[in-house]
């Protein structure tokens, strides 16, 4: 009888190592098959279109540099990109619309200074915040402004144009691409600095904003160098001054506002592409390389830089993180000293 139960007990303890060994050998079997799956997934992205948003309209510098990077991004990716523009409200649209997207790798945000740290000092019911809502990709170089007056306007520096200004009877006014960006910012801290007595006139984009400026509607404008560059070389209009820290490479004779006696005046444009957050850490690093790889190409910069652009000594995501984290702090300062509003 004794042997019995010990035969038993033999039986149930061979019995339990057999369905341990099952179990483990099924757990290693779903460990295995999981990360096979997850390698993949990884070599399968993108398995289908990807999407760059642009929050601006078509034909603006931000649309050239977005399709510039998107046809060299696309044989990289072994997918179709597609610039998907998306304007309106400062860029805000755009932004927020990237960031309620998936964060899967399809959807990607090629935003500015407005999206990327304006916006969240000027609009205090913003759906996104840059620097919570995103993950940044890449910084892609700066674009900076040029204030530029119609020829027939009797001034060659700022100094003369604010004497202008002030003088008895003027109604100096300046056009802007849009209420809230850097072309009605940058008239918004000239004049807190100056004195000079302006009024703001919000267009919708950098293109009307520039006719009316040509049309005699406007005696100024603050506006990128790639848009201001053929009038200025036709002489139609006449540039007073960059506003960026450093003179621009396309028109080497224009000297900085910082050194014409505007201390410190350092507005341009950055752009950076970002993706929602949350986006997987392979699918975040295939991007970045690849976005890296495309702005490092000689032909593509030659043609960036042919247009004005100024490229970053870096472009990883940590700097373009950083440079938003710079540029939040720098605007919410500059917006809460110059108490500049979004025009209704």
């Amino acid at each position: 009888m004794q042997g019995r139960v010990q035969r038993a007990d033999t039986r149930c303890e061979y019995n339990t190592m057999r369905q341990a060994t099952f179990c483990l050998r099924f757990a290693l079997l779903c460990f295995l098959a999981l990360t096979d799956g997850l390698a993949a997934a990884e070599d399968a992205y993108p398995s289908r279109t990807v999407t760059l948003v642009l929050p601006y309209p078509a034909g603006g510098p931000a649309d050239m540099i977005a399709r510039v990077m998107s046809a060299r991004l696309a044989p990289r990716l072994g997918q179709t990109v597609v610039v998907d523009n998306r304007a309106g409200a400062s860029s805000n649209i755009g932004a927020e619309y990237v960031a309620r997207a998936a964060p899967d790798g399809y959807t990607l945000l090629f935003g500015s200074s407005p999206a990327l740290a304006i916006n969240t000092s000027l609009y205090p019911n913003l759906k996104y915040h840059p620097l919570t809502s995103f993950e940044p990709l890449i910084h892609a170089g700066s674009l900076p402004n040029v204030l530029v007056v119609r020829a027939d306007v009797p001034a060659r520096n700022p100094v003369e144009l604010v004497a202008l200004a002030k003088q008895p009877g003027q109604h100096f006014t300046y056009a802007s691409a849009g209420s809230g960006g850097t072309s009605h910012l940058a008239g918004v801290l000239f004049a807190r600095m100056t004195g000079a007595p302006l009024t703001h006139v919000p267009y919708k984009g950098t293109a009307p904003a520039l006719q009316a400026l040509l049309g005699g509607h406007v005696t100024m404008t603050f506006t990128d160098v790639l848009t201001a560059l053929p009038h200025i070389q036709s002489g139609k209009l006449r540039p007073l001054g960059i506003t960026a820290a450093s003179p621009s490479h396309v028109l080497p004779g224009v000297q900085t506002l910082a050194e014409q006696g505007l201390k410190d005046f350092d507005v341009s444009v950055f752009f950076g592409v970002v993706a929602p957050k949350g986006l997987p850490a392979d699918v975040r690093a295939k991007l970045s390389r690849n976005l890296q790889a495309v702005l490092a190409e000689p032909e593509v910069q030659q043609q960036l830089r042919g247009q004005g652009l100024q490229l970053p000594g870096e472009t990883t995501p940590a700097y373009l993180g950083q440079v938003m984290r710079q540029e939040v702090a720098q605007w919410q300062r500059i917006i809460e000293e110059t108490g500049a509003k979004v025009d209704q």
